[in-house]
């Protein structure tokens, strides 16, 4: 079983049949639609950021598989408020303001990139790279917020989003 793998940026959201996904997976003899279908969905969360995908195909049955990595975590929060970089002394100076709804979504889009072992360590994660770029979370710093984590303060919001993926 041959496999071939084609790696490519993507703006998420995005792909289309168009270089450089064509000429590179033409050859291979994979449906291409499929491919950019497949990628799109895959990468849907991660709008106006260019994401790496790699694309394994078989060559002899012509299957193919979509590994999407993800861009850093400062990439995503940088997106999400609208903001060019972080701050340049983070503990004396903001940049943003993040919600808790907004960290918990950074914390799914991450998770398999992650240590984390649940949601709520996931966002903790977050939250420490909101601290070293100067946002902070719910007007507050996030180290506060890591603690109200811990107190149990947002686990109804934690609840709802871990419904949501059953």
């Amino acid at each position: 079983m041959p496999k071939e793998e084609v790696e490519v940026l993507i703006e998420g959201g995005k792909a289309d049949p168009g270089p450089p996904l064509g000429p590179a997976l033409g050859p291979l003899g994979v449906n291409i639609q499929e491919v950019v279908e497949e990628i799109n969905r895959k990468t849907k969360d991660f709008k106006g950021m260019e994401v790496p995908v790699k694309i394994i195909v078989d060559t002899e049955t012509r299957e193919f598989e979509v590994k999407v990595g993800s861009p850093p975590t400062s990439a995503i929060i940088k997106s999400e408020l609208g903001i060019d970089k972080g701050a340049h002394e983070p503990r004396h100076e903001t940049v943003g303001d993040l919600s808790m709804e907004q960290v918990i979504k950074i914390a799914k889009m991450k998770f398999d990139d992650l240590l984390s072992y649940d949601l709520k360590t996931a966002a903790k994660e977050i939250l420490g790279t909101c601290g070293s770029m100067g946002v902070t979370v719910e007007g507050k710093d996030p180290k506060e917020v890591q603690k109200e984590i811990d107190e149990g303060k947002w686990d109804d919001l934690f609840e709802k989003y871990e419904e949501e993926e059953e």
